[in-house]
């Protein structure tokens, strides 16, 4: 392997060819080989002069600190309670797919897939999502019923918009349910578990927009779009919620070829909204109602109406026209959440406010076909899933507690043992033990002999609530100090109560 040669390298080498080289040839021969060492040399560079490396994140990537870290776990605690509750387990699944498994199953996103150099003869790509790898594990597994959660990274060659929460690697909070059970179950208890983890997060006013893949089909048709245009109307129709019509209208003509009078139809059905009075008026919709599809969409959101009704939800749900969603395996009812606070401003990044213009914070849908694409036989499994867009949501709460200007824990120490006295290292080690085999958080300074007032210090900067202080003293008399460092309040507990003591008064404190 050649390498650069560096200038006491490069003298060197001269001067040991020319005292081998002169005994076999002329002075003219070796200023030749030296000329073309020097010609190599400029060829393969300068130690001397290194290409600068710039330090950074890949673009769409970020890193996390501590502050950022805490607010994310805690979220990511709501989640999972709330999946929990409804009796969810948890499953995972390889961070990369074979390519086949991904394709086809994106609509025009699949350009989004990023794509890994051939790995030993498999070509494979990163997932998409985590929807994809559960209908193939579903049908890996010849599993027919599970409810399922799944937190995990997901990956896309999207162009990223990082004050709203849009990157290239990000999580995917899923809950899915899988199985053949009667209408609108399932779906119901999806839109009710979104409005859990919002009214959880405390993220203000949101709203649920829910539309039905059967409705848009009808639509379409009712409108004069031709069956093999569905699919592309409905991807430029799921642009509204980031663009404006006449953007919309102009794709659908110029770039999906759709007749310019269907797309005038389509636009004034999609700006329909309500709830069931909505459903009553296109069920009496002369061109809706003779569409079976749209027919067969509409009972079934009548259903889910009246069981969101029961869950005391339907005042933050509106049946919305405009929504399609469009990946290419929804076959039933899709949905989306909205924050009020914060829905997405097309103008965002020229004269809108980007930080605040986060678009959608959950979304998902009836997927009734897609197992099936990955069994032998082509045996379905009818499933129904939700999935909470997480990122966003931390971009919310991240500017949230920069502008509240509140400190936010890292850690979650209960207790910091300190000595008042020098060379007390080891008793102090000894409380730790007791401490920690009594599971209760606790942490000391890594001197032998810290000060006093840097080990209150510590206390006080990162929020730990109790103090156990030791001295000779204490040692001799068989106790410890106990200190309450929010008031300062300060007790002497004898040494065999001090982890009962401790329970209690950290009991109190919560």
């Amino acid at each position: 392997m050649l390498l650069p040669l560096c200038k006491f390298h490069h003298q060197y080498l001269v001067r040991h060819l020319r005292c081998l080289a002169v005994r076999f040839y002329s002075n003219d021969q070796i200023s030749e080989e030296v000329a073309k060492l020097l010609e190599l040399k400029a060829k393969l560079g300068d130690d001397s002069q290194k290409t600068k490396f710039v330090l950074k994140c890949p673009k769409g990537t970020r890193d996390y600190n501590p502050q950022q870290m805490a607010i994310r776990e805690g979220v990511f605690n709501t989640i999972i309670k709330c999946f929990k509750r409804h009796g969810a387990e948890t499953i995972d699944t390889p961070v990369f797919e074979l390519k086949e498994t991904l394709t086809g199953k994106y609509g025009e996103d699949s350009k989004l897939i990023y794509d890994l150099k051939d790995q030993g003869g498999e070509l494979l790509s990163l997932r998409y999502d985590l929807t994809v790898p559960f209908a193939r594990y579903l049908a890996m597994n010849k599993i027919q019923n599970v409810k399922r959660y799944h937190i995990a990274k997901v990956y896309r060659r999207d162009n990223p918009a990082m004050t709203r929460g849009r990157f290239r690697e990000f999580y995917q909070c899923d809950f899915d349910i899988a199985g053949q059970y009667d209408a609108m179950i399932p779906d119901a208890e999806c839109v009710k578990l979104v409005s859990e983890i919002l009214n959880q997060l405390d993220l203000g006013e949101y709203i649920i927009k829910i539309n039905h893949r059967k409705v848009l089909d009808g639509m379409f048709a009712a409108c004069g779009v031709p069956d093999d245009k569905f699919r592309g109307a409905c991807s430029a129709v799921d642009k509204l919620d980031k663009t404006f019509w006449d953007d919309v209208r102009a794709e659908m003509i110029q770039e999906k070829g759709i007749d310019p009078i269907a797309v005038d139809k389509i636009g004034k059905y999609v700006e329909l909204k309500g709830r069931t009075e909505l459903i009553d008026k296109l069920l009496e919709d002369e061109a809706m109602k003779a569409q079976k599809s749209a027919v067969e969409g509409l009972e079934d959101l009548r259903v889910l109406f009246k069981y969101l009704e029961l869950y005391g939800i339907t005042d933050k749900v509106v049946f919305d026209l405009s929504l399609a969603r469009g990946l290419d395996y929804y076959t039933g009812v899709i949905y989306e959440a909205i924050l009020q606070g914060f829905a997405h401003n097309p103008k965002a990044g020229a004269d809108g406010d980007e930080s605040v213009s986060v678009g959608s914070v959950a979304g998902g849908g009836r997927y009734d076909g897609l197992v099936g694409m990955f069994d032998s036989k082509g045996k379905k499994v009818p499933c129904v899933g939700v999935s909470i867009g997480v990122e966003r949501v931390f971009a919310i709460m991240e500017s949230r507690a920069l502008a509240s200007n509140t400190k936010t824990r890292t850690t979650e120490t209960e207790v910091y043992v300190v000595s008042a006295q020098k060379n007390l290292v080891e008793e102090r080690m000894k409380i730790c033990k007791e401490l920690w085999d009594a599971d209760i958080k606790t942490e000391q300074s890594y001197k032998r002999n810290p000060k006093a007032l840097d080990q209150f210090q510590y206390c006080e900067t990162n929020s730990i609530p109790i103090a156990i202080i030791i001295g000779g003293s204490e040692i001799e008399m068989g106790v410890v100090t106990l200190r309450i460092v929010g008031s300062r309040e300060e007790r002497t507990v004898q040494r065999e109560k001090m982890v009962e003591e401790i329970k209690s008064v950290l009991a109190n404190l919560n």
